[in-house]
């Protein structure tokens, strides 16, 4: 048998087992069968996913399944690219989640919603037609959603966040819905297949493009509608955060590749010009957010924006050089973008299970109330400090390797083909994805110096735990694929190139066993060399450091405190105090609001009894684009119940009236 077809079916089978099961067995035990169900279900996807990308394509058609249209999938290495993040990202979050929601999320909907869950992100890269993808992809809106919600009850934030991303989400299903429906209209049927075969008009292939790139946009979190990514993924149980910001938005990136590359074969140039300043703006902004952040899970949450952005540029970038015919830096920029997926899924689902460690042990995210979590939990300490080192894209890190293949695209961009527009906007996108790097270090530090070194700066702090060994099991999953990406790159590589090239229809740009070499450029780059270098190097510095001070006496001295006495825990620097100076650079495209109330003393105006001072960084984009949304929808919405007073007589004049209209517009246009 096939291995992708034993292994999404066996992931069905065992999903939709995990999910029943969840239901009927006794509360001590539902969150270790929901979680093995959840790591059976991951496992058989990924292995699935490998073999797709290894070149086993599957496909099957179900005409009987659901009405109208039927199911149809159709497996491809694209799609196992997907299907192996995904079922990857799965495994560490259901071995986590086993201790994690063993008291807090233990209810029967929440741990039977889970599998259904990812199950959903496996069916979605698996859909071999249009009905079938927006099943698919609506399944995976609304268990996501459930997820989201799953406690809502005790805090008022995850019900607000739960209204965003419902909203959001519905409105990037309906902007899917309508562009894949109009690109049917000029199609003999809605396989993939039938689109493939078609040749819309460059109008209706631009709609349909543009209305895709919106929906699924959306979900990949890329400005300006992303509003939804930093507040839902905080608000859910952290490894379903993982699973969310990992592999689900992912699929968003997969859509836009499906339909811009494969169905549409390319389409216009203005296409990709759009996808990559999109991608690079998103980049530079998700950044700017996450480092002014203080809540540690909204922090994760914009550097998702970031992470997508820098996807897209590759996406972006990619065809690009397809429609200038440069056909092997279109499959290296592609390979960039795929093997970013894969990096971030590593760093992200280990980032997000140690902030869950962290709120499970303290009960607060902010940044500004922690410290000191080195002494009490070592284990989350290094495994948070190996995922901010592999997102800050500084060697060894995971995101190093993606993002030096990245620039090397950009910067070996063709001399001739592109246009004006086109010869500006890449070497924007190259200082974009420089200038991301550097703040994306700056903000991974903030996060691991104030959170976890110093001292404690509060009581939930000081009083910490180390988590349960699942916990810590799950945390070790995902480090282990960081330190793999980062060490070993060209493990996955080849595979990512050869689906690349699938794709675009060219031969792989990216070849190596040790040393990335990379094909029609000048470059190439061993990251397991340069980490033994750096390691060298580090420990020369160390030696040389310890025989110099090994010849001189040491004494013990207090640290100078300016004469007033020993240090407290509100001396050291905060997160806001960190990036305060990063802030004031940045203020223009920021836009921080600041607050500053004087009260006198009543007995004379001139004696000020207390000056209070707030500043605050709020989202640019969210106030100046949704707030006035939100408000005229709610004044619609007031006028509408002003109209709706409960009067029979009231209704029937609204209905005698819209009737002579409608008889007065047919008179008119007759």
């Amino acid at each position: 048998m096939n291995p992708v077809q034993a292994g999404l079916v066996a992931a069905v089978v065992v999903g939709l087992g995990a999910a029943a099961a969840a239901v009927a067995v006794p509360r001590a035990v539902r969150s270790t069968v929901t979680g093995a169900g959840v790591v059976a279900v991951g496992v058989l996807g990924a292995v699935a996913g490998v073999a797709a990308m290894g070149g086993r394509a599957w496909s099957v058609a179900l005409p009987g399944l659901l009405p109208l249209a039927g199911v149809e999938l159709a497996v491809d290495g694209l799609s196992g690219v997907f299907l192996a993040v995904a079922g990857a990202v799965a495994v560490a979050a259901g071995v986590y989640g086993i201790g994690y929601s063993r008291h807090a999320l233990s209810g029967r909907a929440v741990q039977a919603t889970l599998p259904l869950f990812v199950l959903s992100m496996l069916l979605v890269p698996a859909a071999g037609s249009v009905g079938t993808l927006l099943v698919c992809w609506e399944l995976m809106a609304l268990t996501s959603l459930v997820l989201v919600l799953a406690e809502h009850g005790r805090r008022a934030e995850a019900a607000s966040a739960g209204r965003w991303y419902a909203v959001m989400t519905h409105i990037g299903f309906v902007a899917i819905l309508v562009g894949l429906l109009v690109l049917v209209t000029s199609a003999a049927g809605d396989s993939f297949g039938a689109l493939r075969d078609a040749e819309p008009p460059p109008a209706v292939a631009g709609l349909g493009f543009v209305l895709c790139l919106v929906g699924f946009g959306s979900k990949a979190g890329i400005l300006p509608l992303h509003a939804w990514l930093p507040r839902a993924h905080p608000e859910a149980p952290s490894h379903v955060s993982a699973l969310m910001s990992a592999a689900m938005v992912n699929l968003g990136v997969y859509g836009i590749v499906r339909v811009g590359v494969d169905l549409l074969g390319g389409g216009a140039r203005w296409w990709w010009q759009l996808v990559l300043v999109l991608g690079a703006v998103s980049a530079v902004y998700g950044i700017l957010q996450a480092a002014v952040r203080t809540d540690l899970k909204r922090l994760l949450g914009y550097s998702t924006t970031e992470n997508m952005g820098l996807v897209l540029v590759g996406v972006g970038a990619s065809g690009l050089y397809a429609s200038a015919g440069a056909s092997v830096l279109a499959a290296l920029a592609l390979t960039a973008a795929l093997l970013h997926v894969l990096a971030h899924a590593a760093f992200k689902t280990l980032l997000f299970l140690a902030a869950g460690s962290v709120v499970h042990a303290t009960g607060t995210r902010d940044l500004d109330a922690l410290g000191g979590l080195r002494v009490a939990m070592p284990a989350t300490t290094a495994a948070f400090g190996l995922g901010a080192l592999a997102a800050s894209a500084l060697p060894p890190g995971t995101a190093f390797v993606s993002e030096w293949v990245l620039l090397q695209a950009l910067v070996h961009g063709p001399t001739s083909g592109l246009d004006v527009a086109a010869s500006i906007v890449l070497p924007v996108a190259v200082a974009a994805v420089a200038l991301t790097a550097g703040l994306a270090v700056a903000t991974f530090v903030k996060a691991f110096g104030v959170g976890f070194l110093a001292r404690p700066r509060t009581g939930a702090a000081a009083a910490a735990r180390e988590s349960s060994p699942s916990m810590l099991a799950g945390m070790a999953v995902a480090g282990v694929a960081c330190i793999g990406l980062a060490l070993a790159p060209t493990v996955a590589l080849p595979a990512v190139a050869g689906v690349a090239a699938a794709v675009l229809d060219t031969a792989p740009a990216v070849r190596g066993a040790m040393t990335i070499e990379l094909a029609g450029v000048t470059g190439s780059m061993s990251p397991l060399l340069l980490a033994v270098a750096l390691a060298v190097a580090i420990a020369a510095v160390l030696g040389a450091f310890q025989v110099v001070a090994g010849r001189r006496a040491r004494r013990e001295a207090r640290l100078w405190d300016c004469g007033a006495g020993p240090m407290s825990p509100r001396t050291e620097y905060t997160a806001t105090s960190f990036a305060e100076p990063l802030q004031r650079v940045f203020d223009d495209v920021l836009d921080p609001t600041q607050d500053v109330d004087v009260t006198h003393h009543q007995e004379s105006r001139y004696l000020v009894a207390a000056v209070t001072y707030r500043r605050s960084v709020p989202d640019r984009i969210e106030r100046r684009l949704y707030t006035p949304v939100i408000a005229a929808t709610a004044a619609w919405g007031r006028a509408g119940r002003r109209l709706a007073t409960g009067s029979v007589h009231r209704y029937l004049g609204y209905g005698f009236a819209t009737l002579c209209a409608l008889l007065v517009l047919l008179v008119v246009t007759r």
